[in-house]
């Protein structure tokens, strides 16, 4: 039997890159969905490169001012047993955006409904065995995923991986798809020395950091997005596409102008006011908080995105001699830093220190006593370390005998006094490290995202016109990056399906 296999294709073009390649290694129909802007919808409209069976639009299917369907929605949820308002509450266009268009309560559910009829369409015509997607990071992305996932086809998601340069093919963020029993596995005999080593060789943060956030926050790429879009604006987005809804080119430019003058603002408080020294003479439960609008947030740990009021649960819960230290995620300077006033509420809770971005988190980990995590990969780190970790969601590290999920926050106090005594054993940390090596593509997505970008956007601006012979060149320059891809999808299937 043929199988049949749905793509996403977001805007990022990478699984539009791996179908080209592909279709040429395995023997399926394939099938797309796509949520790219007018400009380059041209391109995937005509395109011959990759034989899509079918390709539709999403925001083709979205209109304006629909009244929705709240029985359907209804019986919708039941169905696919996904909590919709948990969904569309976390959504960063709805939630954060709201000084371009602010969306109804109407407005929300309509478009809801409309990709629920759309996607459930889709489904039902293709019945497709496989998805091949990235890992959901807005709220339509994760709706087909949940669909999916609850009605029994096969996901194989890519995500970052707690290793850099690498990433990971799996169902579930929070699960391996190949799970050993620790014990069970050989390990490299690596000491924490050893585990630090790799985890430097190889880090991720960095990785992101040199390869996607310093390259979109340099002056000249702000400036060059900015007049890319004025001067090439195209006002089919803003009634096409609920994301670009009230972008006029005055709103546009004035945002852009404020969040400059915020952002430098913010950074001038940052570095006069968050501490770049550290006394360790009494412990401290170490907090790494995330970046706001972040996937690992709003999808990931959805109950726990107001991370200010997390602090206060846990600096309330710190056995007296204890201090909590808060270090601000470096990556938050793509969301123009945080507020003066958010700093200043952190900073005045009596038992925390707000530590600069720019601080050493490997000098954190060593001195700690413990790491709290809602939903990063610092509980990861912190095992390399000889740390144990409480986190607020189960994630794939959580098979650690050092890291605890906390059921209730009744249960703080009393869970920090234990987990401050775990012993974290090198031996237990390599072989899930290994365990880890199994589930990985060698894939580097943050360095071929880079490529992409550079390739065919304009600073930020992902909405460019894309001809053939631009994208022909780029699947010849990275053909190699992508073969071995294309192997790794071929046999992540061939493990489903001898896994039945």
């Amino acid at each position: 039997m043929v199988e049949k296999i749905l793509f996403f294709l977001t805007n990022d073009y990478t699984h539009y890159c791996l179908a080209h390649t592909f279709q040429k290694k395995h023997d399926s129909k394939i099938y797309a969905i796509s949520e790219v802007t007018s400009r380059p919808k041209k391109f995937f409209q005509n395109q011959k490169l990759v034989n899509f069976e079918s390709i539709w639009f999403l925001h083709d299917h979205i209109q304006k001012n629909l009244k929705p369907d709240l029985i359907y929605l209804k019986k919708f949820e039941e169905k696919y047993k996904i909590n919709l308002w948990k969904l569309v509450q976390n959504e960063r266009i709805f939630l954060y955006y709201r000084n371009f268009y602010k969306f109804s309560r109407d407005d929300i559910l309509s478009i809801l409904e409309q990709e629920c009829r759309f996607f459930e369409e889709i489904l039902e015509k293709i019945k497709p065995n496989f998805f091949f997607t990235r890992l959901p990071s807005l709220h339509h992305q994760e709706l087909i995923y949940q669909m999916c996932k609850n009605t029994g086809v096969k996901i194989i998601a890519m995500n970052y991986t707690i290793i850099g340069g690498k990433c990971m093919l799996s169902q579930e963020q929070q699960k391996l798809d190949h799970i050993l029993k620790l014990e069970d596995l050989q390990h490299n005999n690596r000491n924490f020395e050893d585990l630090q080593k790799y985890i430097h060789s190889s880090d991720l943060v960095k990785q992101i950091d040199e390869k996607l956030v310093k390259p979109g926050n340099q002056i000249m790429d702000k400036l060059r997005s900015v007049k890319s879009y004025l001067v090439d604006f195209d006002t089919k987005n803003t009634n096409t596409h609920y994301t670009y809804y009230g972008r006029t080119k005055f709103k546009v430019f004035s945002y852009y102008l404020k969040d400059w003058i915020k952002t430098k603002n913010r950074k001038t408080f940052i570095d006069k006011n968050l501490k770049m020294k550290l006394n360790t003479s009494n412990p401290f439960v170490y907090f790494p908080i995330h970046i706001e609008m972040e996937r690992s947030l709003l999808l990931g740990a959805p109950y726990f995105i107001n991370q200010i009021e997390v602090i206060r649960s846990v600096a309330k819960s710190l056995p007296v001699n204890f201090n909590l230290v808060i270090k601000e995620h470096p990556g938050q300077v793509m969301r123009g830093w945080r507020s003066k006033s958010e700093y200043q509420e952190i900073m005045n809770i009596p038992n925390v220190i707000l530590m600069h971005p720019n601080f050493s988190r490997e000098k954190l980990y060593q001195d700690c006593s413990l790491v709290f995590s809602i939903a990063g990969t610092a509980g990861f780190e912190a095992a390399c370390y000889g740390k144990p970790t409480i986190t607020l969601v189960d994630l794939n590290y959580s098979l650690l005998p050092s890291v605890q999920k906390l059921n209730s926050f009744d249960e703080l106090p009393e869970l920090i006094k234990k987990m401050i005594n775990i012993k974290v054993e090198a031996k237990v940390v390599d072989q899930f490290l290994t365990l880890l090596e199994h589930n990985i593509s060698d894939f580097d997505w943050s360095s071929f995202s880079k490529k992409l970008s550079d390739k065919f956007f304009i600073g930020s601006i992902q909405d460019t016109e894309i001809s053939v012979e631009k994208m022909k060149e780029f699947l010849e320059e990275n053909n190699d990056m992508l073969e071995s891809f294309a192997d790794d999808h071929v046999k992540k299937i061939e493990w489903f399906n001898s896994n039945i």
